[in-house]
């Protein structure tokens, strides 16, 4: 299977409870578990985490096949994480064939419905989105795709819960953070939109009609990184130390080729083997706005 350069390859996620989150991810989403076990030493350290060494984690797949890997690690809740109001990854966008059959699906002791389906004006009819907190506190959009945009391709649901195709960063410097994946990965700025963020607005109390400025980090037609400006009030995530960020902790991407990459990794490029990784080099930067960022070297 060819994986073009950009594309989200998995997007992992801390949990309290682990049995509790493969409940969620397999149980209520359908998504397929591929992988149990407890992480090894020298993968949490290319992570810039080694405290998660022998932490529990579990790596679920779409029904669909799509080479997109949900990653679910085990570790103690942060008492000060609040979810969307912290820099970093605040959400993974997923794609649904039904995004109207989730509202009631979603047992609120596993999932808390922040944002019902919705469709958007000025994005109607690209999709129809719908957000829900996670048992980590993690943020998972679930988006029915309807049609693709102008400029950007957007993927249709194979399976009932398909894979991720847009995440979403909260920075402080929105600018900063394009430059970054455009200068360090070889990506492309895209558009810019301007709308009322409800996420963004209720996570601040923030009136209704409070103007949030978007931009979308593609490659060619391929939708990939949403960068949002957030507000004064955002602050760096908490995290205990040597553990991975709370909630939406790491992103992976597809890269062509790592040392054509200008990112400075924690450590080396190094051969993975294990469910994601299937044999190719792998290696993790730290972006402008303090997030995880994992490459896979998939080739030309």
């Amino acid at each position: 299977m060819t994986i073009p350069h950009g594309t989200i390859m998995g997007g992992l996620s801390t949990v309290p409870d682990l049995a509790q989150a493969i409940a969620a991810y397999h149980g209520v989403l359908g998504l397929e578990k591929v992988e149990h076990g407890m992480l090894d030493p020298d993968l949490a350290a290319s992570w810039g985490c080694p405290a998660n060494a022998g932490s529990p984690y579990a790596v679920l797949r779409p029904a669909s096949g799509a080479p997109c890997w949900f990653r679910l690690v085990e570790q103690p809740a942060h008492p000060a994480f609040k979810p969307t109001t912290t820099y970093g990854w605040a959400a993974f966008e997923t794609t649904v064939e039904d995004v109207w059959h989730w509202p009631d699906a979603l047992p609120p002791d596993l999932f808390r419905i922040v944002g019902r389906p919705k469709k958007l004006e000025n994005v109607a009819p690209a999709f129809i989105p719908m957000q829900a907190l996670g048992p980590g506190g993690e943020m998972v959009y679930l988006n029915q795709v309807l049609a693709d945009m102008a400029d950007t391709d957007l993927p249709r649901a194979g399976s009932p819960v398909d894979r991720i195709f847009i995440v979403v960063l909260a920075t402080p410097d929105r600018q900063a953070a394009i430059e970054w994946y455009v200068e360090r990965l070889g990506l492309e700025r895209g558009v810019d939109y301007t709308l009322p963020y409800s996420m963004i607005n209720k996570a601040f109390a923030l009136p209704s009609e409070t103007q949030t400025t978007i931009t979308m980090v593609k490659h060619a037609r391929m939708p990939i990184i949403e960068v949002d400006d957030y507000p004064a009030a955002a602050v760096p995530r908490a995290r205990h130390g040597g553990l991975l960020p709370p909630g939406n902790a790491l992103v992976t991407l597809a890269v062509r080729d790592l040392d054509a990459c200008t990112a400075q990794w924690i450590a080396p490029p190094a051969v993975r083997e294990s469910a994601l990784y299937e044999g190719r080099r792998a290696a993790t930067a730290i972006g402008a706005a303090g997030e995880l960022i994992e490459c896979v070297e998939v080739g030309l």
